[in-house]
């Protein structure tokens, strides 16, 4: 009976329905469960911390199967682990609307990873996948990793604060380079370290679709911003490669500033919070810190640059951005 008055009485016209911060639990979401399987209205339902757990996934994922208008679901910090997993993993071989799915904060891990791997390689409508702070290490982004390879609609897949480390950033390695869709890789406070930032950047040479990746707090070192650095020379589609809160030192910075001499697309390396690199396909320059303008006029642009590159190593952290090139003199 309560569900049918909220479905009769508010979710004739209602698109967004926030219930953040809750204690919906597995009872009230068999409620809106209920309402969602006959629903033509909401397209985004936000559950975030409401201890639904399995049993709550389980009446969800049921609407799912039978839903043909919800695009978003956002079910963070729910409690939910590899059983909860299932019932997604089989709602989305069915559900052809859901773009956005949110199961960041549970306890997901090898088990039910495989089983939303499985599911990545059937379904053709899924965007957006957000598995952060979940149990996954280096087994479970293997199954994630392979169905990477054939899936063709993710764009974005969010696996930050898991345990990942070389060895599963070889896995995800392998996928960028057989995968033609995934647009934003993000890594944030995994294990990569050097030897998982070479296998990452191998792959960015030959990858053409991918143009963020999120490396924040990864135990990378300068040789891993030397990997970075030759990849930025070849890769011609990455906008955006944040390396904040690793182990960069000056000499990195070296590298990677030399390597914006030959990249041609916009790209900003991030390395400190305030400290960025965005090239354009120019070859005027301005330095700045916390912006703070630190160039002076120079004759030439080349001069110019070199000024900064001698400052970037003298004060190890920097941001560069090129400006539109100009013909007259600076």
């Amino acid at each position: 009976m309560k569900s049918g008055r909220l479905e009769h009485n508010i979710w004739l016209a209602l698109t967004t329905l926030n219930l953040k911060y809750n204690q919906i639990g597995e009872v009230g979401a068999q409620y809106l469960a209920d309402a969602l399987q006959h629903n033509t209205a909401l397209t985004a339902l936000y559950l975030y911390r409401n201890k639904i757990g399995d049993i709550g996934a389980q009446y969800l994922a049921d609407a799912l199967k039978r839903n043909r208008v919800l695009t978003t679901l956002n079910l963070e910090l729910n409690g939910i682990g590899d059983v909860g997993a299932q019932y997604y993993a089989g709602a989305l071989k069915r559900n052809t609307t859901l773009t956005t799915l949110d199961l960041s904060y549970n306890d997901i891990g090898d088990v039910g990873a495989q089983y939303l791997a499985d599911a990545l390689r059937r379904n053709t409508t899924l965007t957006t996948l957000d598995l952060s702070y979940n149990d996954i290490g280096d087994v479970e982004v293997q199954h994630l990793a392979d169905a990477l390879q054939y899936n063709t609609t993710l764009t974005t897949l969010d696996l930050y604060g898991n345990q990942i480390g070389n060895i599963g950033a070889q896995y995800l390695a392998d996928a960028l380079q057989q995968n033609i869709k995934l647009t934003t890789l993000n890594l944030e406070r995994n294990k990569i370290g050097a030897v998982g930032a070479q296998s990452l950047s191998d792959a960015l040479q030959h990858n053409t679709i991918l143009t963020t990746l999120n490396l924040y707090n990864n135990v990378i070192p300068d040789v891993g911003a030397q990997y970075f650095a030759d990849a930025l020379q070849r890769n011609k589609t990455l906008t955006t490669l944040n390396l904040t809160g690793n182990a960069i030192g000056n000499v990195g910075a070296q590298y990677l500033a030399d390597a914006l001499q030959y990249n041609t697309n916009f790209c900003n390396v991030i390395v400190k919070p305030d400290q960025t690199i965005q090239p354009e396909k120019t070859n005027r320059f301005e330095l700045t810190e916390h912006g703070r303008l630190l160039t002076s006029n120079h004759p030439s642009a080349k001069e110019r640059t070199q000024w900064q590159y001698e400052y970037l190593l003298k004060q190890g952290g920097f941001h560069l951005k090129q400006l539109n090139y100009t013909e007259t003199p600076i």
